[in-house]
């Protein structure tokens, strides 16, 4: 598992920040298989040269994480739900005992720079506190710079950096509540 915020070093078709988008967030179903992967792939593969390898997210069972109860994968459907792209972006939660763990973030290349990351972070927040979790973890790739600022920016604090899984990542987490 790899959390990252590719809000990254791709460029793609940005919305004017005087139009803000209206998104709906609804929790996938396995129908949404083909287009979680497909937005997986699209926000994610820009990283392939920064880091040397298809990030975590990339090799995700997206079948089996739709399967699994425990797991939680919203979607952020632009245009109050009715984007021409499909979905704008996810988040895949999966909340544990005592935290809540931000598995993956991904924000499609036509939907970055519109504030969606932000969104998606804040609609994580929100869902902690509605499961009564008063912590949020997630880690990055260590070479993912922009993302480790982003989160910081946001409020999470870096705890480890260690390899895990094959990946050089920062563990980060957030006090909420």
């Amino acid at each position: 598992m790899t959390i990252d915020l590719p809000d990254g070093p791709g460029t793609g078709t940005r919305a004017s920040p005087l139009q803000p988008p209206c998104e709906v967030f609804r929790r996938a179903t396995p129908d949404d298989a083909a287009a979680i992967a497909s937005l997986t792939i699209a926000a994610y593969t820009p990283w392939i040269p920064v880091i040397g390898r298809e990030p975590g997210p990339m090799g995700d069972d997206i079948p089996a994480l739709l399967a699994d109860a425990a797991t939680e994968v919203w979607l952020a459907d632009g245009d109050a739900g009715r984007s021409r792209h499909g979905p704008d972006g996810l988040v895949i939660l999966m909340p544990e005992t005592d935290h809540l763990l931000l598995h993956s973030i991904a924000v499609a290349p036509h939907a970055q720079g519109t504030g969606l990351g932000r969104r998606l972070l804040d609609f994580t927040e929100a869902r902690a506190a509605e499961l009564g979790l008063g912590e949020i973890r997630l880690y990055t790739h260590v070479l993912m710079t922009r993302n480790v600022e982003i989160y910081a920016r946001h409020g999470y604090v870096e705890t480890d950096r260690r390899v895990d899984s094959g990946f050089s990542r920062v563990f980060m987490t957030k006090t909420i509540g």
